[in-house]
């Protein structure tokens, strides 16, 4: 069975998820300016990519025996300026790729391979979401 502490950080995982898929939506929406038709779909796809991963994390935790979070973490859109959004964006899949780290290696502590793939899968997907951010801002 998986400790409290992996279950909660799931749940952390899950709660940052709902948010950054809100966070990349809203974006999506509300981007202005001659950046608006190319990132606004960048921002889209992400969203939905980031719903999916609330959705593979909560049915682990609940498969786990935890109860998954319906509350996002904080959301910060950032107006409608394209690069203030994608700054936003790259510092939320840096902590993104650092929680997924810390999982990761948790889940390998206890055991638990299953968490650890799928983290491990969903970690690389972050790491290109943060390229493509990053590569956005001409980084």
């Amino acid at each position: 069975m998986a400790s409290k502490k992996l279950l909660d950080m799931l749940n952390d995982a899950i709660a940052r998820e709902i948010a950054v898929s809100i966070q990349y939506m809203w974006q999506h929406i509300m981007v202005k300016g001659i950046a608006a038709e190319t990132v606004g779909g960048v921002f889209r796809t992400i969203a939905l990519a980031e719903m999916l991963h609330a959705e593979l994390i909560a049915e682990r935790l609940d498969y786990l025996g935890g109860v998954p979070t319906t509350k996002p973490a904080t959301i910060e859109v950032g107006g409608s300026d394209a690069a203030k959004m994608l700054k936003l964006d790259v510092k939320a899949e840096e902590e993104a790729i650092d929680m997924y780290k810390k999982i990761i290696k948790l889940a390998d502590k206890e055991g638990d391979s299953t968490t650890r793939k799928l983290f491990e899968q969903i970690l690389a997907e972050e790491e290109d979401h943060h390229n493509t951010f990053s590569t956005l801002l001409g980084k």
